[in-house]
């Protein structure tokens, strides 16, 4: 039988201090504010929501269609901060594994087309329906 040395052992982890609930929230806000002004594409979502909202009002909608009409803005919006934040860590990266990383960028963008596509045929169904409702035509 063969006598080791006890291996050396690794230095304790320092635990990390916990973040209160304040500055998570203010890093989130950070980062939305970050995501927003960053990218132009924001500007083009903000007018279709702010026009399916102005529609919503005319169109007089129920209170399940503003839950909906808001839950697919929602998911335009937060699928477009992925796509940012994607956009922004590529940004960080060297040539050669930007080379690499394209693909990743063009799925997180057909990930918002797929968000937008969805929204606006959920969105233009919603407000059809109402229009034909307040016409007399349904």
């Amino acid at each position: 039988m063969l006598f080791s040395p006890p291996e050396p052992e690794a230095p304790a982890a320092r635990p990390r201090s916990r973040r209160h609930w304040r500055d998570k929230f203010r890093a989130a806000f950070r980062g939305l504010k970050l995501g927003i002004r960053g990218h132009s594409s924001f500007s083009v979502h903000f007018f279709f929501a702010a026009l399916v909202l102005a529609s919503a009002i005319v169109l007089q909608c129920d209170f399940w269609q503003w839950c909906v009409l808001l839950g697919c803005i929602g998911l335009v919006l937060t699928a477009e901060l992925f796509n940012s934040a994607l956009e922004t860590l590529f940004r960080g990266l060297d040539e050669a594994t930007k080379e690499r990383a394209w693909p990743a960028l063009d799925v997180a963008a057909g990930a918002v087309l797929m968000a937008s596509i969805t929204a606006s045929v959920i969105g233009g169904l919603i407000l059809l329906y109402q229009l034909a409702l307040l016409l007399h035509l349904w």
